[in-house]
């Protein structure tokens, strides 16, 4: 248990303690993405202005910020950049998350938050249409650390 971050070496749950750590750059790439009949994917490239996709940026962006309040041991962090980029394929919605912050540890959780959030809010928005949409690999793609 001991090599678990957030357990201690009597089993019991803990936030780390990042105090001593000093700030650095950080940044962190997550994926998610929604397979969908043809049909839907192209129904939702058709919309205007592309609607149910910037929904699905914004509610990333909004996650990303959220993450503490979500995932229990998570530190809030000062996030200094959400960028969520949403791209209709031909079977599928692809996205991508990409959070930097300069703070005491990683935005790995934010990265892979924002790709979920993202990526379940495109499922809402098209589940009427489509009931054989799957939401697949959620995955941190990268994640760097520049000392300041």
């Amino acid at each position: 248990m001991a090599d678990l971050s957030h357990v201690d070496e009597s089993g019991d749950v803990r936030m780390v303690d990042v105090g001593g750590k000093p700030l650095s750059r950080r940044r962190a790439v997550a994926a998610a993405t929604v397979r969908m009949a043809p049909e839907t994917a192209e129904r939702l490239r058709e919309l205007p202005k592309g609607d149910a996709l910037v929904t699905a940026q914004l509610a990333g962006v909004m996650a990303a910020k959220r993450t503490s309040e979500l995932i229990p041991l998570c530190h809030p962090l000062p996030i200094s950049h959400v960028d969520l980029a949403v791209d209709v394929r031909g079977e599928s919605v692809e996205i991508q998350a990409t959070v930097e912050t300069t703070a005491q540890t990683g935005v790995e959780m934010e990265a892979l938050v924002a790709a979920s959030i993202a990526a379940l809010t495109v499922y809402d928005m098209a589940k009427a249409i489509d009931k054989g949409m799957s939401v697949e690999g959620v995955r941190l793609l990268e994640k760097t650390k520049e000392a300041l």
